[in-house]
């Protein structure tokens, strides 16, 4: 039964050539459906069974063979047998080998194209399970640390000049928020993807008495999916996962940048510790934040994995073409890198040692609490904001030509560049002010961070 011209019935005289053979071959990847080809080969058997398609007696035979072969495949690995070109050609060797004829009769009422369609919905529906599972200890570690850091102040940028200062524990929050966004992402790929193909056979439906809905069931889809023909050419649910996987990748390597600058000893916000950082051959004094440069790298991977699918599938008609057994690589690549990228950056996260004294430093600099000057001349004098914004401007450069910053500004200094505020009271334009003057909904100030940090921890005890 080594001849996969077995498998394909009387219509060849001979198999294929050996570049066939290789080319054809998906075994060396698809193997990793294993376990969901085996669960679909289950309850397929069973309901042909219920239905009297098949006897009782073979059911209990193919059933006993296919957990025979689960148990050899989780001990020992699947063997790749390139002559019988996929998983499902091996494992149904395997069944024939185990238990004869009964394992001929599993194939009745499908075919491989609604099987690996199947198969691989339940892979991606997993993978969504473990990818959401690392999402929620990244988010986990992110409000722990940002708990930690609540009142720490550092520099917001814009452009990556300083801007306003915020607090560390809003930023890192802000990463919260991006997570929650993914993992909502990937939430509503697994409700659309969870319709099952099985039953659908080639493209047609078949003609024998089945229950697409009793194997829907019994796989934990929601139902079956409508229309024969899309079931097996659909490949959506894997666009859709390498869409979400791309998002979150993008996110991380936001982050990933910024720890990668943070590290740098311009900016000396952070030190990573030992074991999320490299030397230098060369340079013994370096410590290279090699694996956030990785998790950045992984980015471009996983969105060429995203862009690999699309391509492959922009141009094919309905309903299976052999191109589309190239939709399994990218979506595994892109499952290990990104699976890899967030426990990465949970263990940057939760280890980096914050030099929050450094941070405060350079958000003191750069003016950056001018909005706050012109915020006060608009509250509490009456100014338009653009005519606030010129004066505050005025008193900036005042300010910069002196060598001073503005928490050391006097109301002679503000009178000088406009008169009428001679005499008054002074706002506090230290960043401690700043900060706290920032409760606006979604604001940096520690008392709407630790709101926000409560909110969070609600949302991941849901």
């Amino acid at each position: 039964m080594s001849d996969s011209n077995s498998m394909w019935g009387g219509r060849f005289g001979e198999g294929p050539g050996d570049i066939m053979r290789e080319i054809n071959a998906s075994i060396p990847f698809d193997k990793r459906l294993w376990q969901e080809d085996i669960a679909g080969s289950k309850a397929h058997a069973q309901m042909l069974a219920a239905k009297g398609i098949i006897s009782s007696a073979d059911e209990s035979a193919i059933q006993q063979g296919l957990s025979t072969i689960h148990a050899e495949y989780e001990a020992n690995g699947v063997p790749e047998d390139w002559t019988l070109e996929d998983i499902h050609m091996v494992t149904e060797t395997r069944l024939r080998e185990l238990v004869g004829e009964p394992a001929a009769r599993l194939h009745t009422a499908r075919s491989r194209n609604d099987q690996v369609a199947t198969d691989f919905r339940l892979w991606v529906r997993a993978a969504i399970g473990q990818i959401d599972t690392g999402l929620r200890a990244f988010q986990s570690t992110l409000v722990m640390r940002a708990d930690e850091h609540a009142e720490s102040i550092m520099p917001g940028f814009t452009h990556l000049q300083v801007a306003q200062p915020v607090t560390l524990g809003h930023h890192l929050m802000a990463y919260y928020e991006m997570a929650k966004r993914d993992r909502s992402r990937f939430a509503d790929c697994a409700n659309r993807l969870n319709h099952s193909p099985l039953g659908a056979a080639a493209l047609a439906g078949t003609s024998f008495p089945i229950d697409r809905a009793a194997t829907a069931k019994s796989l934990g889809f929601d139902g079956p999916m409508a229309n024969s023909l899309d079931a097996v050419s659909d490949r959506d649910f894997a666009l859709e996962f390498l869409t979400c996987a791309t998002q979150t990748a993008l996110h991380l390597s936001r982050l990933a940048e910024e720890m990668i600058l943070w590290a740098s000893q311009p900016f000396g916000f952070i030190a990573l510790p030992d074991a999320w950082s490299t030397g230098s051959s060369i340079m013994p004094q370096k410590r290279n934040p090699d694996a956030a440069e990785l998790v950045r790298g992984h980015a471009g991977r996983i969105m060429g994995c995203m862009t690999s699918l699309m391509v492959t599938m922009k141009g094919l008609p309905l309903a299976y073409s052999k191109d589309m057994q190239d939709d399994k690589p990218p979506v595994f690549e892109a499952y290990d890198l990104l699976a890899l990228s967030i426990a990465a950056m949970t263990g940057m996260v939760g280890n980096v040692s914050f030099k929050t004294e450094r941070m405060r430093d350079v958000a003191s600099s750069g003016f950056s609490t001018a909005t706050d000057l012109a915020d006060w001349l608009v509250r509490e004098h009456g100014m338009p904001f653009r005519e606030a914004h010129h004066v505050t401007g005025s008193v900036v450069k005042a300010t910069e030509a002196r060598g001073i910053g503005l928490e050391a500004v006097s109301v002679d200094d503000l009178a000088a560049v406009h008169p009428p505020l001679a005499g008054c009271t002074l706002p506090d334009l230290s960043v401690e002010g700043s900060v706290a003057s920032r409760t606006s909904a979604g604001g940096t100030a520690p008392l709407r961070v630790r709101e926000a940090i409560a909110v969070a921890r609600k949302e991941l005890e849901a």
